[in-house]
This record gives structure tokens, C-alpha cells and sequence, in this order.
């Protein structure tokens, strides 16, 4: 799992399985960021080939704990074995998904301006 963050982008990058072993891994680590207002959290799971059901708390838990401190998570690179677990248990509504890591950011960028440019007509 690698970790890296830049400006306001928290990237969190698990590889091969998210189960009851590496979701604990993932959880842990998420836990140690320090969550800042308006910071974003990519779940970027391109290397994540299998997950099952425990796989899902760090998930779960991420973004609650990222919504509780006014940063946003979202999941990019999402592979088939994943979407089909996230899409049975209706996750797939809850998370923010994106194809690609820089899908996200430029769909997040976008927002954020939209929003800016929104605030300045008031």
C-alpha cells in the first residue's frame, strides 16, 4: 500500500486484496492522516484485484470519517471483482466513482471553481 499527498489530495493506493488481513492494513493507515477541511481523499484502487465484504469497512469507515471532518473521499480505477461488491451492496450509490485518478481530480477541480465562481456572484 502506498500513500502520498500532495496539496490538498490524499492519495491511498492498496494493491492486490482488501480483506479481513489488508482492510485492517488500510484502515490503520487512513487513520493516521490527519484530515484537514476541504482536503480530498482518492481511494485509487487500480492494483485492488479482490475484495470481499470486510473489505468494505475501511472503505465505509474513510468516509465517514472524512465527511465528519469536511474532506471528501472518492474511488477511482475501480476494477470488475470490486464493482460487482460495491454494486451488491449498493455502495456503488455512496461512493463517489471515477475511471481514472485524474477523472477525479479534474471532476473535483471543476466543482470546487463552479463553486468559487458561484460564491463570487453573491
Amino acid at each position: 500500500m502506498t500513500i502520498s499527498s500532495k496539496s490538498q489530495v490524499v492519495l491511498f493506493k492498496p494493491s492486490e486484496r482488501i480483506d479481513s488481513q489488508t482492510g485492517v492494513n488500510l484502515n490503520e493507515k487512513m487513520n493516521q492522516i490527519t484530515p484537514n477541511p476541504n482536503q480530498l481523499w482518492v481511494i485509487d484502487l487500480a492494483d485492488v484485484n479482490f475484495m470481499d465484504s470486510s473489505g468494505l469497512v475501511p472503505l465505509v469507515n474513510g468516509l465517514k470519517t472524512a465527511r465528519q471532518n469536511g474532506c471528501r473521499l472518492v474511488l477511482c480505477n475501480v476494477q470488475t471483482p470490486v464493482r460487482l461488491v460495491l454494486e451488491l451492496t449498493q455502495l456503488d450509490s455512496v461512493f463517489e466513482i471515477y475511471n481514472t485518478y485524474e477523472d477525479a481530480i479534474l471532476t473535483v477541480n471543476n466543482n470546487e471553481q463552479q463553486k468559487e465562481a458561484f460564491a463570487a456572484t453573491l
